[in-house]
Order: structure tokens, then C-alpha cells, then sequence
């Protein structure tokens, strides 16, 4: 199995295709692929429970369902802690989930192991 470092910089303001880049990491994970999602900027937003609860895309489903799937299948998470922080988050926002704060050098190390990386 490959190894997938899926990036996602858009946020709810744009919910087809930031459900696309959690459907595709999804995918993958559900496939049996070593799946990393890094949120940066605005797609740090998508990690809200609130959020998720609500935002569906066009033809690309709920963004709830995607980040379950993701964490079912073994699916790992980092979110910017620059941009949760810009945006009010703490550390709440990872409670009881596969996920931790990183800054830019672990999306660089990400990247760099993964065989394949995606951005949306």
C-alpha cells in the first residue's frame, strides 16, 4: 500500500471542494493506504464539529461522514497551529481524535515520506 498526504487549504467558504479533498483521503484510507490529512489556513474550520455537522458539497458528500471514515480507517490528522490559532481554536478542538497541532516544518516532512501528496 502507498502512503498519502492529502493538504487542504479551503474552508467551509468553499464546500464542494473542501469535502472533495476529505472524500479522496477517505477513499484512500478506506483502501487500506497510510492516510495523512494536514489543514492549513481556512480548512483548519472543517475540524469543527459544528462545522462538519453541517457543510456538504456538491456531489462530493458530508464532510462529517468523510472525517469519520478517515478516523475509522486508520486516518491521521495535523492541523496548522498557526491557523487554529489566527482562528481561536485550542486545543479542544483535537479532544478524543487522530489529530495534533504541527507547523509548516511537519507538512514539509509529511511530503516529503509520502508517495503520493494531493492539495485541494
Amino acid at each position: 500500500m502507498s502512503d498519502f498526504l492529502i493538504h487542504i487549504t479551503t474552508g467551509p467558504e468553499d464546500p464542494t471542494k473542501a469535502t472533495l479533498g476529505c472524500l479522496v483521503a477517505a477513499t484512500a484510507a478506506k483502501a487500506g493506504h497510510e492516510t495523512r490529512v494536514f489543514l492549513a489556513g481556512d480548512a483548519v474550520r472543517l475540524f469543527d464539529p459544528e462545522v462538519a455537522a453541517v457543510l456538504t458539497g456538491l456531489g462530493t458528500g458530508r464532510l462529517s461522514d468523510h472525517l469519520e471514515e478517515i478516523a475509522d480507517h486508520g486516518g491521521r490528522f495535523y492541523l496548522s497551529g498557526m491557523s487554529a490559532k489566527a482562528r481561536g481554536y485550542d486545543e479542544s478542538l483535537l479532544d478524543g481524535r487522530p489529530a495534533e497541532f504541527a507547523l509548516p516544518d511537519v507538512l514539509v516532512g509529511l511530503a516529503d515520506e509520502a508517495a503520493t501528496v494531493l492539495c485541494y
